[in-house]
């Protein structure tokens, strides 16, 4: 078994970025719009605005109060689309019941679109065109390419059908060649599929979800899990009962997740050259 180091290969990563930044006639901006205090919600915005400080970019936050109208949100993401000084909008998951995700999430121009979520980006994903992909699924390809793992030709399970992370991963496999089954939460039998799958990819927010049963001797397990537990953090797989079975696992912490906020500056740098193009 072979671990899938997340926190090595952004620190790798990082460094490739730091230079290709070097290269721009502008400071890179970045945006996060959040509405309320989630605590989960603080804790991600401080990450992003750590490192995106430490790459030197203009990092702007703006937090409106649990009320505030969807109107007002768009407003504000207007203002954002037309400012110069910024080349990626963030708005912050999750929204309060009264604002509808889907709109305002459309309202971010497609060139600043950096988690991936406008039509426009899902669109492009599912065509196979160039364009900005959801920071979680492009972290997951990003490893799988760093240990050489063979994506043409193998078969693939996906655990989890978000717009996040299940369904365009989905895509970035099947646009690499490789055969994909989506499960989700109405698939029969899980345990039947994964057993024949080469790599499963689990992404549903259920702690141990996937269990040493429903994997074949030297599979590739990709965990994208995190629940919180008595302060512990865990993942969707069962990590200590699967590690001696799989070829690759990436552990909870330090797999999937550091390399989710380095994709995430990796895409302001993209949105940057696609709009010079």
């Amino acid at each position: 078994m072979e671990l899938l180091d997340g926190k090595e290969l952004r620190k790798k990563k990082l460094e490739e970025l730091k230079e290709r930044i070097k290269t721009v006639d502008k400071q890179l901006g970045l945006a996060v719009v959040q509405v309320g205090a989630d605590e989960a919600s603080n804790v991600y915005i401080k990450q992003k605005e750590k490192l995106a400080t430490e790459l030197g970019y203009y990092f702007v936050h703006k937090n409106f109060p649990n009320e505030v109208t969807q109107d007002e949100l768009i407003k504000e993401l207007e203002k954002l689309n037309n400012d110069d000084k910024i080349d990626g909008i963030i708005v912050q998951m999750p929204l309060p019941a009264h604002l509808d995700a889907s709109i305002i999430q459309n309202t971010i121009s497609p060139l600043k679109d950096v988690d991936g979520l406008t039509y426009v980006n899902a669109g492009k994903l599912i065509q196979n065109v160039s364009g900005l992909v959801p920071c979680t699924p492009k972290g997951i390809i990003d490893i799988l390419d760093e240990y050489n793992i063979t994506l043409e030709g193998t078969n693939v399970v996906v655990i989890g059908r978000s717009i996040l992370v299940g369904k365009p991963i989905a895509n970035l496999l099947i646009n690499r060649n490789a055969t994909v089954i989506l499960c989700h939460s109405k698939t029969k039998n899980i345990a039947e599929i994964t057993k024949n799958a080469d790599i499963i990819i689990v992404a549903i927010g259920q702690k141990h979800f996937l269990t040493e049963d429903m994997v074949k001797k030297d599979a590739v397990v990709i965990d994208v899990g995190i629940n919180r537990e008595d302060g512990k953090l865990y993942g969707d797989a069962d990590f200590e009962n699967l590690k001696d079975k799989c070829s690759y696992i990436t552990p909870v912490p330090g797999g999937v997740g550091p390399m989710t906020v380095y994709e995430l500056m990796n895409n302001v740098h993209l949105a940057y050259t696609l709009h010079k193009k």
